[in-house]
């Protein structure tokens, strides 16, 4: 159990809160601390809507945005390696709804109006988005190891062309919005034959705005263009990103086949396999980060809180006390980027912090400011400390939590097996190349690296560090690498080497040049057979040695 307290002068504990878990400090910090603010300036109308139990408690969420027929549905299946209820696939646009993919004892479907009314599931405000949504979500329950410890949020293909101009009934880029809030990690999926980005696919992206951390980007059937089409349709992709993903670094794209099909082209095979690789395991790394991913949202929900209600309250102290206020409700309006820049000077806020000025102005429109609130510092204080004390406190938490628990990861279906055995990524390849063979794996160049060895004139059966060197410079490997490959080969640390340590330095520079890493430490199936210890002999010495 851990406590902190605020103790009053003399030692009195004025304020205790003693918290079991990290998700019911969050929880408790938000119910007592900021959401009176947000609910005093009105918080909810105009930003988010208030948060419940649910949204702290609930498994990780992965959102997967994309063009029709770029392969989500597909992908999902391919993560739990089965069809789940409502699912669909075909190269036109199938799926016309949300689908929430969440674990469950029994398999079915479970429609919109029924899941925005359980207490139990983080979509109970999905209800304001009204019947025309409700009619298009479901949630997909089904019993699947990887859903134990994730859900899944499939959304409908992005239209293009013409079809964008057909309304859905209801606000696509607002409901994107309020998912992207709340997910952990939000993938947006693109064809290597579809990597134009439609206006409503834009409209998509900014839907996203604040989020970018969360934002991955995967190149889906990368096998169906060859290495050269491969670098063009990359760069494009990337050229098309940078026109709507207004940040200066450079967004993570993952290249990949993602379903269980023979590769069209297996030219850049390797390169998939690594890149499915590298987004399997930040998939993974979910539930270990979903309380400091919750932490972190907190915080931003925290600090937008406090700049709504220092533009409230000043809107509210600027309007006249009679006369004259639709008048000055215009103009304050149009001022609003001055007031801004105004509330950054007096209250020393950061610009992003401020939300979107032209959605502000327009929201602002629906509102009489007379009846705002004016500024009441006492909850704005109560927000200050909990950012200064109480989430350093949780912080802690996490990372005692972490340190009792074993590492949380997300297992079976696509990421079962994909580490270990034959067919995992790494399988006898550079330093673990041999690792099963019965033989030493550098003995079979070594006559090759035994001819360069007697032309470095070794004395007493080993060449100096002097007359290696000159050997190993040739590879062009920069000193710090070479240094780190002599270190590995010189088994007996004795200055120099023997024809077998040499023929492994020639190996561990040939495993470098192929683009693999170098170990820390030299695997048993790399040592040479003479400086391999004997356990058989060396028993038999320490007991002659007694």
């Amino acid at each position: 159990m851990f406590s902190w307290s605020n103790k009053e002068q003399g030692g009195r504990n004025k304020e205790s809160e003693m918290f079991q878990t990290v998700t019911e400090g969050l929880q408790s910090l938000y119910t007592k601390k900021l959401l009176p603010l947000e609910e005093m300036y009105l918080f909810h109308e105009f930003h988010s809507p208030a948060l419940e139990a649910a949204d702290f408690q609930s498994k990780p969420m992965v959102l997967l945005v994309g063009q029709y027929s770029t392969g989500k549905t597909t992908f999902i299946r391919y993560l739990l390696e089965q069809d789940f209820p409502g699912m669909r696939i075909g190269p036109e646009p199938t799926t016309d709804g949300f689908i929430a993919v969440m674990y469950g004892e029994n398999e079915g479907v479970v429609p919109g109006n029924a899941l925005v009314v359980d207490p139990k599931k983080p979509f109970r405000k999905l209800n304001a988005f009204g019947n025309a949504f409700l009619n298009r979500f479901i949630c997909s329950q089904m019993p699947n190891q990887v859903l134990q410890s994730i859900s899944v949020i499939d959304t409908p293909g992005i239209l293009s062309g013409e079809k964008q101009r057909i309304s859905r009934g209801y606000d696509f880029s607002e409901v994107l919005r309020w998912f992207g809030e709340r997910v952990d990690r939000i993938i947006l999926l693109f064809d290597a034959h579809k990597l134009d980005i439609s206006d409503e696919f834009s409209e998509a992206i900014r839907a996203f705005r604040g989020q970018d951390d969360k934002i991955r980007v995967v190149l889906n059937k990368a096998d169906q263009v060859d290495t050269q089409q491969l670098m063009r349709v990359y760069g494009a992709l990337m050229w098309s990103l940078g026109k709507v993903i207004n940040t200066p670094e450079v967004v993570r794209v993952y290249l990949g086949s993602f379903w269980a099909k023979p590769l069209q082209n297996t030219d850049n095979r390797r390169l998939f396999e690594a890149e499915t690789q590298d987004l399997f395991r930040d998939i993974q790394s979910l539930p270990r980060n979903a309380a400091l991913r919750k932490l972190n949202d907190l915080i931003k929900r925290a600090r937008l809180a406090k700049v709504h209600a220092y533009i409230i309250s000043h809107l509210k102290k600027e309007m006249p006390s009679l006369f004259g206020k639709e008048k000055k409700k215009e103009e304050l309006i149009s001022r609003l980027p001055e007031i801004y820049t105004t509330l950054q000077r007096e209250h020393h806020i950061s610009p992003g912090d401020f939300p979107n000025v032209t959605k502000m102005q327009e929201q602002l429109q629906n509102y009489d400011f007379s009846k705002f609130p004016s500024l009441k510092t006492k909850l704005i204080e109560s927000v200050d400390k909990m950012l200064a004390n109480k989430i350093a406190g949780l912080m802690t938490m996490i990372r005692e939590e972490e340190s009792k628990q074993p590492p949380q990861m997300v297992t079976g279906g696509a990421f079962e097996g994909a580490q270990d055995g034959p067919f995992g990524h790494g399988y006898e390849e550079g330093i673990r190349a041999g690792a099963d063979a019965e033989d030493w794996i550098v003995s079979r160049d070594k006559p090759k690296y035994d001819e360069i060895f007697y032309t470095l004139m070794p004395v007493n059966g080993k060449i100096s560090g002097g007359n290696a060197k000159k050997e190993m410079m040739n590879s062009r490997l920069p000193n710090s690498v070479l240094g780190k490959i002599w270190k590995l080969a010189d088994c007996d640390r004795d200055g120099m080497l023997d024809d077998e340590e040499f023929a492994l330095a020639q190996h561990l520079i040939k495993i470098k040049l192929e683009g693999f890493e170098l170990p820390t430490e030299l695997p048993d199936h790399l040592v040479p057979p003479s400086h391999r210890k004997n356990p058989i002999a060396d028993t038999l010495y320490n007991h002659e040695e007694d």
